[in-house]
């Protein structure tokens, strides 16, 4: 099963239907790792360490970044990037899709644009 790695300002109303859900899905916030306040870098490389694809609503920067990693050959499981004005309930099965569909490491290099 993917892990999951929720961003500091992600929408916690997705993690918490996420988790309703689906109880056993691997998936835990910057804030529960203690990476609060760190710069995209960090928690990308975080996330490349622990194997994480990162859950974001960040399009500015993290893009950027996950792309760098990329290029300098460093891991990058993967970003799923998450649209701000779309349906909770939406991006929620386009997660689960994701999740139910793709085997460990199949994201890696790659970010998604959800919805889907």
């Amino acid at each position: 099963m993917l892990k999951l790695l929720a961003d500091e300002n992600f929408d916690n109303t997705i993690v918490r239907g996420l988790l309703r859900l689906r109880a056993s899905l691997d998936l835990v916030r910057v804030q529960d790792v203690g990476l609060s306040g760190k710069d995209d870098p960090s928690i990308l490389a975080w996330a490349a360490n622990e194997n994480c694809i990162l859950l974001t609503h960040d399009v500015a920067t993290i893009t950027q970044f996950a792309y760098e990693r990329v290029i300098q050959g460093l891991s990058m499981p993967g970003v799923i990037e998450v649209r701000t004005d779309a349906s909770i309930k939406r991006i929620i099965e386009d997660i689960l899709i994701i999740v139910d569909c793709s085997l460990e490491g199949e994201l890696e290099g790659q970010i998604y644009y959800l919805p889907l």
